[in-house]
């Protein structure tokens, strides 16, 4: 029997694009998906608060270990922190997507920007890499933007309109910095635009995240 990585999502714009990786990187496994997309504007309701979405989070683990997925990976970082809450509760492990990414970025760069269109996402980011970097005594700075208008392009199914202010926003924001990393998975399509030499100033955490998923699956 195949084993089965259980994908909590808010939107279904990550779907598509992380069970072509879980193929790419996990052959042989069985890829089920879970789609919240009430979450993200209820966040950007409330100002972020996950308190109000952590139930039903804990509920969506639930269900994933009970349908007999042998990992779960959570694949939005505005809802990231409520990683650690849950953990102890289940029996198989539980991932954050971006927390690959932070790692990297912690031990690769000196300044670091953070880019989000959401705020519900940026400041869980950023607290995740100081996290790291404390975790790891060291001190960096962290540059941030938030691309409001491009998100609401996005939310208005002007996607192009959406990729063209967006890539804008990162170009400005890595020509400050060491290292960009993008808050929110569903913003690496636009960096894969981009000439290679570009794309290597920007972090994304979909492959990253699967790669630890990898990682840790191969030991269970």
């Amino acid at each position: 029997m195949k084993p089965k990585l259980a994908i909590i999502h808010t939107t279904p714009v990550t779907v598509d694009s992380l069970k072509a990786l879980a193929n790419e990187l996990l052959p042989g496994v069985e890829v089920m998906n879970w789609v919240d997309d009430s979450i993200l504007p209820q966040l950007a309701a409330n100002g972020g608060q996950i308190d109000e979405i952590a139930d039903r989070f804990r509920q969506y683990a639930r269900i994933a270990e009970k349908a007999g997925a042998a990992c779960i990976l959570s694949a939005c970082s505005s809802i990231g922190e409520l990683v650690a809450r849950v953990r102890p509760e289940l029996s198989i492990p539980i991932i954050r997507i971006d927390d690959a990414m932070a790692e990297f970025a912690v031990r690769s760069a000196e300044t670091i920007g953070v880019a989000a269109t959401l705020e519900t996402t940026l400041q869980p980011t950023k607290r995740l890499i100081s996290d790291k970097a404390a975790e790891g005594g060291k001190t960096v700075l962290i540059e941030s933007v938030v691309a409001k208008s491009a998100y609401q392009k996005l939310i208005a199914g002007d996607k192009e309109g959406h990729d063209v202010e967006l890539a804008e926003v990162l170009r400005e924001l890595a020509a400050k910095t060491d290292l960009v990393v993008l808050a929110q998975a569903s913003m690496a399509r636009v960096i894969s635009q981009f000439a290679p030499e570009e794309q290597a100033q920007f972090l994304s955490s979909p492959r990253l995240g699967m790669m630890r998923v990898k990682e840790v699956m191969e030991q269970l």
